[in-house]
Formats: C-alpha cells, sequence, structure tokens
C-alpha cells in the first residue's frame, strides 16, 4: 500500500481551507467567504446524501428505502403521541440512561428525515418539522443543556453518537424551524467534547484518533455550514485529513497509533485489529465526507479518493471472502448478531460512492469489485442516491465482475498481527497477538469469553457455504472459548467481566493510582484489550505463498498482577505457553506447534480445528491410524488422518497429522443462549452440531510437540497421500521450525531464538520468518517478526548464486559453500524483503 504522508495529505487540501484551519480570525477576516466555501451547497449535499433528490427516489430500485423512512417515521410519530410524563416518546425513559438520551435524539432525525425526502409521505411536512423542532427544545432545557447533569454512561455517545443526530436533524430541518436551535445546540456539543480542548478536538487526545476523529470531525464539518462559520469547517476538514495519512509506526504523529499501516493492517483503540468494524465506520465517514464536500470549494481534494480506494484494494479486499468480512478484524463486534454479510454491505455502499470520485481506471476496477460481490441488502443503505448508484452498476452488462483480490494471495498483516491465506475454493484466516498487538477485545458487555481470540486462532472459509452458519455469532456462542480453532488453552475455568465484578462490565476502582474508571486507560490496558508478552509475532510472503509465526505468552494484565502493579481483588489469568509456525501452501496449511505447556502445573489443549453445524445436517467423521486401520471415534489408535464431511452442505476438511499425537475427536450438540456472549443480544437459544478435534499436552510435560496440515476439500485419498506426499517437517522446537514441500520448491522457516539454526540448506541468524523458491531462479523472501531487529540474515549452502534483483536494502554475496543475503530489516515494521537470485 503505497503510503501518503500528513504533509502529502495536506498538500491536497484547499491553500485557503488550510489557512482557515491555521489561522481562524485572520482567515475570517481576510478571505472572501463566498469563494472559498459554498455553505449552502455543502448543506444541500448533506440533505440529498440523507434524503435522495427527486429524480433518485423516483426510481423503482429507492422505494423500498422510500417507504421504511416513512414507516419508521410514523412509527416515531406515534410513539411521541403516546408519551407518558418525563417522556419524549413512549417507553424510552430519560435522565439516567444515556443509551435512551442517544434513541431520543435519533427518533427525532428520522422524523425530520422523512420531512426532507422527496416523494415520501412526509415530505414538507411542516407539523412533523415543528414538533422535531420541539422535541430538541425539550430535550435540551430537561435532558441535554445542564452540563452538570450530563455526560454520565459513555463519552461516545455525547461526543459523538449524540452529535451526529443533532447535527443532521439541524441540517434536515428548514432553517426557520432550526433558527434559535443552531447556536444553542453547538455550543452544549462543544462543551461536551471534555475529551478535546476549548471545545473542539484535540489531536493530542486519544478518544480523538481514527474512526472517532472521523465521525467528530464529519460532524463538525456541517455544523459549520449551518452557521457559516468557514474556520470551523476549515478545521474540521483539516484534523480529519489526518486519518488519511498512513501511519508510521517510527514516526507518530500526536502519539497515534490508530489509522492505516502501510500492509493495508487497521488499527483502532490503540492496538486492536479492527478493519472489520472502525475501519469500516472511518471509511464510510470519510467517503460521506468526500460527498458532502463535493463543489462546495473551489480547489478540489482529488488524490485522497485514490487514498481511499487503496484501503479497499489493500486493506479490505484480503478480508472479504464471497461477502463475509472475516472475524479476525472485528474486536468486540464478533459477539453481534448482525456480522459477516451485513458488515461487508456498508463497504459496498461507500464503494459505490467512492466509485464517482475516482478516475475512470481506479472507478472501473472498484465497480467490477461491486459487481462481483454478492448482492447487498440495500435496505441497510444509508442514502436513496448510494441504492440508485448501486443498482446502475449491478444492471450495467458493459461492466464484467471481477474480484480486487487476485485468485491465489496471501496477505501479511504483520502490523496487526493478523494472516489471510486465499486460493480458489477456500480462505485461511488467523488471529495472532503480541506486544504490539491485543490478544483481544471486551468492551460494554460484548464478546464476554474472548480470552484466546488472539492466541493462533484460526478460520478457514469454504466457498459455497452460507457462512452464517458456520461462524458469526454462533460460533462463539456453541463452541467453548476454550475450543476456539487453532488455540492452545490451559486446563482451567475462567469468569466473564460481569461475573468477576458483580455485574459491572468493567472493573471498577477509581480511587486506585491506576484510576479504574469505565473508560480510563488503565481499563483499556488490562481488562477491555491487552496486549501480549511477546515481541515474536509475524511472518513473511513470497508470492502467493506465506509463513506465520507466534510465542503465546501471558498478556500485560498477568504480567502486571505478578509485579504487584495491580490491585489485591484484579483477577488476571495466566496463559498457556506455545511456539507456532503455519506454513500458507496451494493445498493445505500446515501447522507446528512446540514448547506446549499448560505452566502453573496445568494440562493444556491445543483445538486442532472446531466446526459447526446444523443439527440436520448430515455430518460424518472418517479417519485411518498409523497402523492403517479406520480410526474411530473413542477407540484407542492414534489418527494419522482424519477427515469431516458436512453432506448436506457438499463440504469437507481433512487433517492430516505429520508427527504421532493422540488427537480426540467428536461431535456434540450443543445448545446456548447468544447471550452467552454478549449481554445486550436477545436470549435466543441456538443449537449447533460442533466438531472438535484437540490434543492435550499433560501437566507433566509430555507432547511439547506436533504436526499436522489443515486440507481444505480434502478426499480420502488425498489425506492417504500425505504418507509418501512431498511435505516434510525438517524442524519444529522452540528455536525453529521449518517445513519443505518438494513439488513446490519451496522451504519456509520460522526462527525465535538467537544463533544460527538449521533447516536442511538454510542457515537463519536469529529470530525471522524465511521462504525460499527453488527453480530457474532462487528468490528467497526474509522478514523480522520482532520488528527490533536491525538486519536479518539467511545462508543458503550449495552452488554460489549472484543477485538479479532485490528490493531495496538487500543484498547478497558469495561466502564459502554458499550465499548469504541479508536484509536491512530497520524500521521495516515486519514487512516481507525479497531478492531473486541465479
Amino acid at each position: 500500500m503505497p503510503q501518503p504522508s500528513r504533509r502529502q495529505v495536506l498538500s491536497l487540501l484547499p491553500a485557503g481551507l488550510l489557512l482557515a484551519a491555521a489561522a481562524p480570525a485572520r482567515a475570517a477576516a481576510g478571505l472572501d467567504h463566498a469563494r472559498l466555501l459554498d455553505h449552502a451547497r455543502l448543506l444541500a449535499n448533506t440533505v440529498a446524501m440523507l434524503a435522495g433528490t427527486p429524480e433518485v427516489n423516483a426510481r423503482p430500485e429507492v422505494a423500498a428505502k422510500l417507504a421504511a423512512v416513512l414507516t419508521t417515521a410514523r412509527q416515531r410519530l406515534a410513539a411521541m403521541d403516546r408519551a407518558g410524563e418525563g417522556e419524549l416518546f413512549a417507553g424510552l425513559a430519560l435522565g439516567t440512561d444515556d443509551v435512551n438520551l442517544r434513541l431520543a435524539f435519533q427518533y427525532l432525525y428520522e422524523i425530520a428525515l422523512a420531512t426532507r425526502t422527496p416523494g415520501g409521505g412526509l415530505d414538507g411536512d411542516a407539523a412533523a418539522q415543528r414538533r422535531v423542532a420541539d422535541g430538541l427544545r425539550w430535550l435540551h432545557e430537561r435532558y441535554y443543556g445542564d452540563q452538570s447533569k450530563g455526560y454520565y454512561g459513555n463519552w461516545h455517545n455525547w461526543e459523538i453518537g449524540i452529535p451526529t443526530h443533532v447535527t443532521r436533524t439541524l441540517a434536515l430541518l428548514p432553517e426557520p424551524s432550526r433558527a434559535d436551535l443552531t447556536a444553542t445546540y453547538l455550543a452544549t456539543m462543544d462543551a461536551y467534547l471534555r475529551n478535546g480542548r476549548n471545545g473542539d478536538v484535540d489531536l493530542d487526545s486519544r478518544f480523538h484518533t481514527g474512526a472517532n476523529l472521523a465521525d467528530i470531525t464529519a460532524n463538525r464539518i456541517v455544523q459549520g455550514a449551518l452557521t457559516a462559520d468557514d474556520a470551523r469547517v476549515a478545521k474540521a476538514i483539516a484534523d480529519q485529513s489526518t486519518v488519511f495519512a498512513t501511519i508510521d509506526p517510527y514516526a507518530l504523529q500526536h502519539g497515534n497509533t490508530d489509522g492505516y499501516y502501510r500492509d493495508g493492517s487497521f488499527i483502532q483503540h490503540h492496538s486492536v485489529a479492527y478493519t472489520g468494524s472502525y475501519g469500516r465506520a472511518l471509511l464510510t465517514r470519510v467517503v460521506q465526507t468526500l460527498k458532502t464536500l463535493e463543489g462546495v470549494t473551489t480547489e478540489g481534494a482529488a488524490g485522497l479518493p485514490g487514498v481511499v480506494h487503496r484501503w479497499i484494494a489493500d486493506g479490505f479486499a484480503p478480508l472479504i471472502f464471497e461477502g463475509w468480512m472475516m472475524e479476525i478484524v472485528k474486536g468486540r463486534a464478533v459477539s453481534r448478531t448482525t456480522t459477516g454479510y451485513t458488515d461487508v454491505g456498508v463497504i459496498v455502499e461507500a464503494a459505490t460512492d467512492l466509485a464517482g470520485l475516482l478516475p475512470e481506471q481506479d472507478a472501473l476496477a472498484l465497480k467490477k469489485y461491486v459487481k462481483h460481490l454478492p448482492a447487498a441488502d440495500t435496505a441497510a443503505f444509508v442514502s436513496p442516491v448510494s441504492i440508485a448508484r448501486y443498482a446502475a452498476i449491478r444492471a450495467d452488462a458493459t461492466i464484467p465482475a471481477a474480484d480486487l483480490n487476485p485468485p491465489e494471495r496471501s496477505v501479511a498483516f504483520n502490523a496487526m498481527d493478523r494472516t489471510v491465506h486465499r486460493r480458489p475454493g477456500y480462505a485461511f484466516a488467523l488471529a495472532r497477538s503480541s506486544e504490539r498487538i491485543s490478544k483481544y477485545e471486551y468492551m460494554s458487555g460484548e464478546n464476554l469469553m474472548p480470552w484466546f481470540q488472539g492466541d493462533g486462532a484460526h478460520y478457514l472459509y469454504l466457498a459455497g457455504e452460507d457462512q452464517r452458519e458456520v461462524f458469526g455469532v454462533d460460533y462463539y456462542t456453541t463452541v467453548s472459548p476454550y475450543r476456539l480453532a487453532g488455540v492452545t488453552a490451559p486446563v482451567e475455568e475462567r469468569r466473564t467481566i460481569p461475573e468477576l465484578y458483580g455485574g459491572r462490565l468493567w472493573y471498577d476502582n477509581p480511587g486506585h493510582p491506576l484510576n479504574f474508571t469505565s473508560s480510563s486507560e488503565s481499563q483499556n490496558t488490562y481488562v477491555y484489550f491487552p496486549v501480549a508478552g511477546n515481541a515474536f509475532s509475524g511472518g513473511a510472503t513470497l508470492g502467493a505463498y506465506g509463513v506465520a509465526g507466534m510465542v503465546q505468552s501471558d498478556d500485560a494484565a498477568y504480567t502486571a498482577k505478578q509485579a504487584g502493579l495491580l490491585p489485591d481483588d484484579f483477577v488476571a489469568y495466566r496463559d498457556a505457553r506455545a511456539t507456532k509456525s503455519w506454513f500458507l501452501l496451494d493445498d493445505e496449511i500446515v501447522v507446528l506447534a512446540a514448547d506446549v505447556s499448560g505452566q502453573a502445573g496445568r494440562a493444556a489443549v491445543t483445538t486442532v480445528d472446531s466446526r459447526i453445524a446444523a443439527p440436520s445436517d448430515a455430518v460424518t467423521l472418517s479417519g485411518e491410524t498409523w497402523a492403517g486401520s479406520p480410526w474411530r471415534q473413542g477407540g484407542a489408535g492414534a489418527p494419522r488422518w482424519l477427515r469431516y464431511a458436512n453432506a448436506t452442505r457438499g463440504t469437507a476438511v481433512g487433517y492430516a497429522f505429520l508427527s504421532r499425537q493422540p488427537v480426540a475427536a467428536g461431535l456434540e450438540t450443543v445448545t446456548r443462549s447468544r447471550r452467552v456472549v454478549r449481554t445486550s443480544n436477545p436470549d435466543t437459544p441456538v443449537t449447533k452440531n460442533v466438531f472438535t478435534a484437540t490434543v492435550t499436552h499433560p501437566a507433566t510435560g509430555e507432547l511439547p510437540a506436533f504436526a499436522y496440515a489443515l486440507v481444505p476439500h480434502a478426499t480420502e485419498a488425498r489425506l492417504r497421500g500425505y504418507a509418501r506426499g512431498p511435505l516434510a517437517v525438517l524442524a519444529n522446537t522452540r528455536h525453529l521450525q521449518a517445513v519443505r514441500h518438494r513439488d513446490l520448491g519451496l522451504l519456509a522457516a520460522n526462527a525465535f531464538t538467537a544463533g544460527p539454526h538449521h533447516a536442511g540448506p538454510l542457515v537463519l541468524d536469529g529470530p525471522a520468518s524465511v521462504l525460499v523458491r527453488s527453480g530457474e531462479r532462487t528468490t528467497v523472501a526474509l522478514s523480522d517478526p520482532t520488528m527490533k531487529r536491525e538486519r536479518v540474515t539467511v545462508v543458503l549452502h550449495g552452488r554460489s548464486l549472484r543477485l538479479d534483483r532485490a528490493d531495496e536494502g538487500v543484498t547478497a554475496r558469495r561466502v564459502p559453500g554458499g550465499t548469504l543475503v541479508e536484509a536491512v530489516t530497520r524500521h521495516a515494521y515486519g514487512r516481507t524483503l525479497t531478492a531473486v537470485l541465479r
């Protein structure tokens, strides 16, 4: 992904706006406002984006959206009619619940939207608009205007949620209706911007970053237009522009790590891999801002849509499989009932709109991708205009469907400790963690049992599946949190945060020196999203092949607890220990584990895989022992291979064990409520047929290592072939893990510790991830998974080779017995560096 710096991003903005942002008073005195900003156009764009236009709304594809807007507004008006004492809407108690207050403002917005929707049944309804304006006055007088009584609950509602609804409502109301409201509300919203500075954004605030910053500034742009305040608009645009700049971890701006990285990673909350939730929220907001600014200034920002296009191509597309957003980048949102396909619908709307802002070639590529993805549910789109544009793309026979991903792709999102490997027919996604990236995210009663989600949890997506039946919230509901596919967990029972702390959704101890409150930095560090303790987590790619590795370790909370930094009643759990590698090939993913221990006298269990199916699906397990006899569940013989097959869905996964190990496998019918993973989920029971295959590591230390291949779409014949196949394990210790695939001419290795490590003809000097492919040319790919080394070196024993071409910083020279390849990895942040030798 190209890396625009903040300076490059700012160079794309109109000079007049930058002047206004840098010196508001001077700019206001010396600039021709009519030339600089067209506030009326900005507001008209905003209204058109939200409510549509007469031409757009006349299209049949938009009719369902108009009907939904009208139905919702009438429901809200009816609720106003039934409101009791102290209520604006019936059943919505106000005064202590910030969510209810946010909903009250949302309901007013939904009524206002219907009164400005051309072709709708309430379009131009002055009485409804008066009720909205009166509702805004009523809320401000009783529940919002008093700063001493507000700002309870979640800060997000006060700085983002409520201002978003208020700002949009004011933009939708005719000027006479909002005349006395705008100044009042802007002053109050500024005062509630308590994580900012002087009622404005503070780029040094940990709250004003990434998607949150985009939300706040998008609101302030519209607020500035409402008051014809050039300086407010300009400052908000300049602040929002910082989210377009690629994060450089070696030159952080304002100490901020939230945003997009060179390798396509996206981080929010300082250390959470979050493309699929906050990342898509940021995408939506910046595209909406670009739409509202069309024609507003006399100068353009033509380069910014191109930056966003690269986010989609390099950041989002690898993570979307047949219209499903992968679990590994959703944080706590994995526990919600509407994720996956719904997540991608948001991206489709943004991509549809972005295509209208791009140069022709990029626009066509994006339109092809929109057409390639499964048809989106346009009822969830924000804008009627987007629905019409999307329908036009889908109906255009001259636009062929085409993925932004090549058919074969391996992506190392090392900046967020995630790996994606794609082949025709499947995709494999891996969640890692480190001292840089959180093990999981829990917050607000969401994702109640997250403990091992960053400990090498994997997800194997098979083509043609309805992924809601095999992943999503039902996967986390019915699969034990200790048996997530790929994880190694100690044998123990853990309790959720509400169970630990008397029903509270956080650890509350404001009197402690670390000041534990619901939104304190200590809560983030030790409760919501603790990082791990290991430096080694990363990998390398060579073309469409890859290697990833991780050392599993305790999290920051347990480490701090052992150091005596946390209160006595704070509960922290010790993790299991393991050294793991994943080798990403064509027909299989090879998994090695070594130095596995439950620690502290505990056994540990590694889950080879877990899969779920409907109870009525025809699921079978078959296998063969190392003695060649048929494997049977509960039998004495360890399996050489296993095959899970779902005849109803036409899918199969195989497991070829590359070392002799006792594997337990079976099927179990499990029924649980979706509320076990999220307190606000409906209490809906889910029943699934759950398959698990596990390896138990006794507390006495036996079985510290094992190896297997995960084989998508495996047949029994193919699994038998691994006994004499081209795949070989060269090393599997805590120091070195390596495999060779003879037919591919590929050797891949992770070295985890200092000193020389030998893998076939390779000698690795210290921690590194390496792939070597031999043929007419020899290609070497290297990376530093610790992100701390100055350089990585590898010696290839054998005939001497010469450098043909290489990435910057990679050199090769002859040494006795072979060729030494050296890559300068300082400031590479885990990036793969490649050399081609001949």
